[in-house]
């Protein structure tokens, strides 16, 4: 009992270092040459909140990381299903996510105040250093330390993939506006407005609102 509860310690500790070495990991084991991460991660291993993205279990990320210079530059993908709620009827439905991932990570360099510096005749200053620039499609982040944290990046990513006006189904009905209820699963009872045009609406409200006015008008006369 014992071997095999030592057995599943370990276990569990290499998962646990996969994950890591996925989302955070070492700037000295990426090379010119690249290294290739993959694995499933949960919203709770990315920092997600239900108000950000709310996940139906867990995502797919497959990342190739490759050394530039002074640049490290991140291309993979990102499958899985995001639980959304259709603006329309306000069901919650999955939605399929898959998208491609394209970043640049640069060191995060210190800002030093300025000094005074006297000129020193017959010295030629050194040009300044030519920073490797990134590709126009990446999006740009910093990193400082012995590891690079990709969880922000990729939430931020998941949180930018999600449709501003998500619906169920392109043809959704939505809710009736009078009585609430669901036009996806028939009609309601509620007579519908001649063409459905809201100034309509209007200008019948204010025609009954004039009428009872009109018939005091008409029986004084």
């Amino acid at each position: 009992m014992t071997g095999e509860c030592s057995a599943w310690e370990r276990g569990a500790g290499l998962f646990l270092e996969i994950m890591t070495d996925l989302l955070a990991p070492k700037i000295s084991d990426i090379s010119a040459d690249g290294v290739s991460l993959s694995g499933d991660l949960t919203g709770e291993q990315l920092g997600l909140a239900d108000t950000d993205v709310a996940l139906r279990g867990t995502v797919a990320v497959g990342l190739d990381l490759r050394a530039v210079d002074r640049t490290i530059c991140v291309t993979g993908v990102v499958e899985g299903t995001a639980i959304r709620q259709c603006v329309r009827c306000l069901k919650s439905f999955d939605d399929p996510v898959a998208f491609s991932v394209r970043a640049a990570y640069e060191r995060e360099t210190k800002v030093v105040p300025p000094t005074v510096q006297r000129d020193v005749p017959h010295k030629k200053k050194a040009p300044p250093a030519v920073e490797p620039k990134p590709e126009p499609d990446d999006e740009l982040y910093y990193y400082a330390g012995d590891h690079l944290e990709l969880a922000p990046m990729l939430r931020e990513q998941l949180i930018l993939a999600a449709p501003m006006h998500p619906l169920c189904t392109d043809d959704c009905r939505g809710l009736c506006v009078r009585c609430g209820k669901d036009l996806n699963e028939g009609p309601c009872g509620c007579t519908e407005v001649p063409g459905g045009n809201p100034f309509q609406v209007l200008r019948r409200v204010k025609e009954q609102l004039r009428e009872p006015a009109d018939r005091q008008t008409g029986g004084g006369a």
